[in-house]
């Protein structure tokens, strides 16, 4: 943190916030909320969370011991935090539905179809660093968007963005879970903002549709079932009684946050940086399995799927073939895989073959 600044003189803490949530809105936020650093609850949640081996192979969720939960320690100086959401569903729900319905078709999670989200973000708190700077003089700060140990979804629970839901997903009741998150951590001791609290109910919608389960308890996911885990930080071989409920589902899923109700009041994200890229909002499992490894890396630039590599690429899509009908088509392309140099991705194939064939469905 910045050894000194200007406080927040000559105007209030109160003005102060308040230019910072009309920067922020003026920089494409949808809200912007401020909050303490204090985060106990949170913090015995995550013990017990990482205790029960929840997160799986996420190591990283452990590596930084308290960092993650006390925002000083990871950032001295630390008094409040900024934290921002911006919306990202780019299509009507309905749209987001038929592309689940229909097995040939390749679903990506909605968050991952544009541009990376960690790049337009930042460059967006970045300006809203600089705006409240150029308002009050150097102040201490730190830009974070899913990128270090913030805890960012009770952060923004305290702040005031909505509350965490029985999916873990934040959600808004005025805008559902369809947005990301980012923060600033600053120095300056401007004042907070109030939590909505928990709307859930006894809704259980998110619970009873989860496809492997991984919502175990209200509150409570269990990473290892999960899809998006699965296709996306997991990187061994899927387990063989999981794969039949991945469905069509090639990265991430989003299934909780269609049955939420309170997505009925989302609305379409005006980024364009969010719009699908290279037709992945439409795209057939056959047409991304064709993809060699310089054409899945020229075709994920820029994008949030980059970092899984073509190797998981094809992976998680052999599992998605071997889900689908029996076609001539999809039996090729797999086949076409078969001696894949990559053992990883003939397992996966030689799955999905034997579904095919019958013996697996």
């Amino acid at each position: 943190m910045h050894p000194e600044h200007s406080g927040v003189q000559p105007e209030t803490g109160d003005d102060l916030a308040e230019h910072i949530k009309t920067w922020g809105k003026a920089l494409g936020f949808q809200q912007v909320g401020i909050t303490d650093t204090r985060l106990h609850a949170a913090e015995s949640r995550l013990r017990e969370w990482l205790d029960a081996g929840h997160h799986g192979s996420m190591d990283y969720m452990a590596r930084h011991g308290t960092k993650r939960s006390r925002p000083a320690e990871l950032v001295p100086g630390t008094l409040t935090v900024v934290s921002a959401r911006m919306d990202y569903m780019p299509e009507h729900l309905a749209e987001v539905r038929h592309a689940l319905d229909d097995p040939s078709q390749a679903f990506v999670s909605r968050y991952a179809l544009g541009r990376d989200y960690h790049k337009v973000l930042r460059r967006r708190l970045q300006h809203l660093a600089e705006r409240i700077a150029a308002r009050i003089g150097p102040f201490g700060y730190r830009v974070f968007v899913d990128s270090a140990p913030v805890m960012e979804k009770p952060l923004a629970e305290k702040a005031g963005l909505g509350w965490i839901g029985k999916h873990t997903n934040l959600i808004h009741p005025r805008a559902g879970s369809w947005f990301f998150l980012g923060e600033l951590y600053t120095d300056l001791p401007l004042p907070v903002d109030t939590p909505t609290g928990d709307h859930c109910g006894r809704c259980h919608a998110c619970l009873d549709v989860c496809p492997t389960e991984a919502i175990i308890a209200p509150y409570q996911l269990d990473a290892r079932r999960c899809i998006s885990y699965l296709t996306i930080e997991h990187k061994g071989s899927i387990p063989e009684d999981l794969r039949p409920h991945l469905g069509n589902r090639i990265y991430g899923c989003d299934d909780c946050q269609l049955v939420c109700p309170w997505n009925r009041f989302a609305g379409s994200s005006r980024e364009e940086d969010f719009l699908a890229r290279h037709g992945l909002d439409t795209a057939t499992l056959i047409d991304l399995f064709s993809w060699d490894e310089a054409t899945f890396f020229q075709r994920a630039e820029g994008s949030a799927i980059r970092r899984l590599g073509h190797e998981r690429w094809l992976r998680n899509i052999a599992v998605a073939l071997g889900n689908g009908p029996a076609t001539t088509q999809a039996v090729s392309a797999l086949r076409s895989r078969h001696s894949h140099p990559s053992p990883l991705v003939r397992e996966h194939v030689e799955w999905a073959l034997q579904r095919l064939s019958g013996s697996g469905h």
